[in-house]
């Protein structure tokens, strides 16, 4: 359970939730059709705008690998970039990745460094570029961001533009496609469903799926790949490089932890720590949750077990009376899934 009520405006999320991720729609998804007949419509007027304005802008001069997924929220897009960085670097190539960066301050293009502001360049991006060592540039114009990115680092030969599917002015080469356990939930348009686009009879030819699931979770054919929770780091040690080794988990069995997760689906992560052995009281915020001058724990707390898209922002508690405990997600991408890919990728980027 919880360690605080729910405001208001958490119950409502949850209750919309809820209506996308019934099996069938309820009198709430179908109340709400027309409203996601007319975002259907307007969503299609807008792919087409933007797949014109792709024709009419220069590109990146090299292939782009484009991860996104059909649903509103986390499926996992962002711990599935920092895996294709990793498959791809160790098959000799040079990545580097452009992502919007929600939730920063502005839209600009600007690159990212390992000791960035967060609320500068966006807790994701911050996340990728301490996580992979590679460089990221964030913007509201993912085409300007690429451009940017390929201009101050030449040596990039392939780029990843995370949470880019609907983005449609920027060309690609491959969409990898993202989902979850949750698959496409009720199947409607948003509002009335989850999707940001209609699930289609089957994927495209330039199209990956992956499932970071055990099974696939819609009709769609596509690889598995293995999801499952890394050490945990002291914070001080993970904001400084993740330097020596983690503690494995279960170190920390049989002492009382708070567990914080400002993430889409900060249950998935609760369930994965007790399903180690932890035992913790749940503690859920707001996806890409803003952290302020306060301790966002509440008093008497000794030890928290918290993920790396919240520890990118809790440089200010490091080193305090309250130990804190960061707890990554590794993404385990199967063979034949990094063989499709490469495959994909035009003649010239093969190494």
């Amino acid at each position: 359970m919880s360690v605080r009520a729910d405001p208001p405006a958490a119950r409502a999320r949850d209750r919309l939730l809820a209506t996308w991720y019934r099996a069938q729609p309820d009198a709430l998804a179908t109340a709400l059709r027309p409203l996601a007949a007319l975002y259907g419509l307007l969503q299609r007027r807008d792919r087409r705008q933007r797949e014109r304005q792709a024709l009419q802008r220069p590109q990146p001069g090299c292939p782009v690998v484009v991860v996104g997924n059909l649903v509103l929220g986390g499926a996992g897009k962002t711990p599935t970039t920092i895996a294709l960085v990793q498959a791809l670097r160790a098959a000799g190539l040079r990545p580097g990745v452009v992502s919007r960066g929600h939730g920063r301050a502005g839209g600009a293009v600007a690159g990212v460094t390992a000791e960035a502001d967060p609320r500068a360049v966006g807790d994701e991006p911050l996340l990728i570029r301490r996580r992979t060592g590679v460089p990221v540039v964030v913007g509201r114009d993912r085409v300007a961001a690429a451009l940017a990115l390929l201009r101050d680092h030449p040596e990039v030969d392939v780029v990843i533009a995370d949470d880019g599917l609907q983005h449609r002015q920027l060309r690609r080469d491959v969409e990898v496609l993202v989902f979850d356990e949750r698959g496409i939930g009720n199947g409607l348009l948003l509002p009335a469903g989850p999707l940001r686009e209609p699930l289609g009879p089957a994927p495209g030819p330039s199209t990956l799926v992956l499932y970071n699931h055990d099974c696939a979770s819609t009709s769609w054919p596509g690889h598995l790949a293995r999801r499952r929770l890394g050490g945990a780091w002291p914070l001080g040690r993970w904001l400084a490089g993740m330097a020596g080794a983690p503690q494995p988990l279960s170190a920390l069995r049989g002492r009382p932890l708070l567990a914080m997760a400002g993430i889409a689906v900060p249950g998935r992560f609760f369930a994965a720590l007790e399903a180690a052995g932890l035992q913790i009281e749940r503690l859920p915020l707001p996806d890409h949750h803003a952290y302020g001058g306060a301790a966002p724990w509440p008093g008497g707390t000794r030890e928290v077990v918290t993920t790396e898209k919240d520890a990118v922002k809790l440089a200010a508690w490091a080193g305090g009376e309250v130990a804190v405990w960061v707890v990554g997600l590794d993404l385990e991408l199967p063979a034949d899934f990094v063989a499709a890919l490469l495959a994909r990728l035009p003649r010239a980027a093969a190494p």
